[in-house]
């Protein structure tokens, strides 16, 4: 059965560690609750430190329908050939459960959401932070449109989607969604999903 797991949720892919059951499972203290970094609409985030003492951040997909299977495994795959300093680092995955799990570099400061919505007065969320924010998040864009080797079009930017690390340095995370384009391809024609008001430009 795991094998079998294995191979649909993508088990060729290359450029990957790939992690055991077991492994994730001894991780998280199988899932308990007090590990929980927090849940989405398509699964549930768990902090853990690994066996080499790096911390990480372990996301388990809610359900294992086949367009949440393809979801997951074109994150995979995208996050694989990109290395920018503003995009979340994948460490890794376990590719044998019923469940897809991804295994990301823990970004220690949360969401952009909660400090544009939740202000704090102890962290007072300056106007010359958010243009550096703003900034960064345009120029991954500019990469992942224009500079990265296959075009790479998020299609779900928004505030929940853009993660703060120790030094409020931007990293785009859910690239679940996205889409690569060949370069000399002129027409594509596919379903348009993400919200409306933060689809790309260019995409649309």
């Amino acid at each position: 059965m795991k094998q079998k797991l294995f191979t649909r949720n993508g088990g060729n892919i290359k450029k990957i560690k790939l992690f055991t059951s077991k492994e994730l499972e001894k991780a998280t203290d199988n899932y308990h609750g007090n590990r929980v970094l927090g849940e989405g609409g398509q699964g549930t985030g768990y902090k853990r430190m690994l066996l080499e003492g790096r911390i990480v951040a372990i996301k388990k997909f809610k359900i294992a329908d086949e367009s949440k299977i393809e979801e997951f495994i074109n994150e995979v795959i995208l996050l694989s050939q990109i290395s920018h300093r503003n995009v979340v680092q994948l460490v890794g995955c376990c590719l044998e459960t019923e469940v897809p799990l991804l295994v990301y570099e823990f970004v220690s400061n949360g969401y952009l959401f909660q400090y544009l919505h939740d202000q704090n007065e102890e962290f007072p969320f300056t106007w010359e932070l958010r243009l550096l924010i703003a900034f960064e998040v345009s120029s991954v864009l500019t990469y992942l449109h224009s500079a990265a080797s296959v075009p790479i079009y998020h299609r779900d930017i928004k505030s929940k989607n853009i993660l703060l690390d120790e030094k409020f340095q931007v990293k785009l995370s859910d690239f679940g969604i996205s889409r690569s384009i060949v370069v000399d391809q002129t027409r594509l024609t596919t379903q348009v999903k993400g919200p409306f008001g933060y689809l790309d430009p260019e995409y649309f």
